[in-house]
């Protein structure tokens, strides 16, 4: 005899139903050592402003890309706390498109907000996107931080859909803060006054429709998409890309005919991989509670091997060592492979 009684799950029913938003969240801190050093108190930060500020319902789902005993530790509390409804768990990293495919998958939701894991939420950002998704026809994205430098692709069907529909308005200047545009390239570690004169040489799309407006182009590290729309353009050769790849995302489903937009307001942004003294007064101001260890900027001048690490070929061979210690610490190898590319 093969089994002793009944499962008593048979015949019950689960009263449980997913929520229209699934709020998906990858994660991938390999160690705490260098970048990410101090990395998993921005997931922290970027976990409590999502829990402090997202007021609709949603089911958040979590994708562990391969981090240390440490972060998953973190996330199996959350998930025990019933703040992760969701967590999935790779054994390694495989890559944030090889991730999004999974999301796509496995999301119960009819939208999936994604947000990369240092993303910080502002109050009200959920209902914001939901707002211009629901106003606009024939959406693919909706994102919360609204930056110059993302004019430059997959914005083609916002311009036809101005040129040839009378309800749509498009107009064109600088209405992007220069704070906000400070605080980006801050967050991506670029040098910011030359980045600051070459957006100064760039112009803001709006795009309005029937009396609201938002703005012509999204981001591919925070946004809200239908879960068919991933779906359907995540599909096909499996790249194995740990990161990139994201630009042509863009471009399909802007090729599929689909409008891709911003909030006017930023209700989402980057926070890098610090958190400032500016980023905690921030969310302190929303009732979110920041840990102890912040990240304060000083305006002491460089030393010489400061600057000569900064320039062309030293800073490439310092770059090349450093990626190859990456590879060391995170426990993970591969290798340089071409794509393969139609015709």
């Amino acid at each position: 005899m093969t089994r002793i009684g009944m499962n008593p799950a048979r015949n019950r029913v689960s009263e449980y139903r997913p929520a229209r938003v699934t709020v998906a969240v990858i994660v991938y801190l390999p160690h705490l050592e260098g970048y990410f050093e101090n990395r998993l108190d921005v997931v922290r930060l970027s976990f409590e402003t999502l829990f402090a500020n997202t007021h609709e319902p949603y089911d958040l789902l979590v994708f562990d890309n391969a981090s240390c005993d440490e972060v998953k530790q973190y996330l199996a509390e959350l998930q025990a706390a019933g703040r992760i409804r969701y967590l999935l768990s790779s054994s390694e990293n495989i890559g944030k498109l090889g991730a999004l495919r999974v999301i796509a998958g496995a999301a119960p939701g009819e939208l999936i907000a994604y947000a990369d894991d240092d993303t910080f939420f502002y109050p009200g950002w959920l209902r914001a996107h939901l707002k211009i998704y629901d106003h606009f026809p024939e959406v693919g994205m909706v994102s919360g931080s609204p930056e110059r430098t993302l004019f430059d692709h997959g914005i083609q069907t916002n311009l036809k859909r101005a040129e040839s529909d009378a309800e749509y308005e498009l107009s064109v200047g600088k209405r992007i803060p220069v704070e906000w545009e400070r605080e980006w390239a801050t967050a991506l570690g670029k040098d910011v006054d030359p980045y600051l004169v070459y957006v100064e040489k760039l112009d803001d799309i709006v795009i309005e429709y029937r009396g609201q407006k938002a703005y012509a182009t999204a981001c591919h590290n925070q946004f809200l998409s239908p879960k068919k729309v991933l779906e359907q353009h995540l599909q096909g050769h499996w790249s194995g890309r740990l990161m990139g790849g994201m630009n042509e995302f863009d471009e399909a489903i802007d090729r599929a005919g689909l409008l891709r937009l911003t909030t006017m307001d930023r209700t989402t942004k980057l926070i890098g991989n610090v958190v400032s003294p500016e980023m905690a007064e921030e969310a302190r101001s929303s009732g979110v509670k920041v840990g102890k260890r912040l990240w304060k900027t000083t305006d002491r001048p460089q030393g010489l091997l400061q600057r000569m690490a900064r320039k062309g070929p030293v800073r490439l061979l310092l770059q090349g060592i450093y990626n190859r210690l990456f590879w060391i610490l995170s426990g993970q190898s591969g290798e340089w492979v071409e794509l393969e590319t139609e015709d």
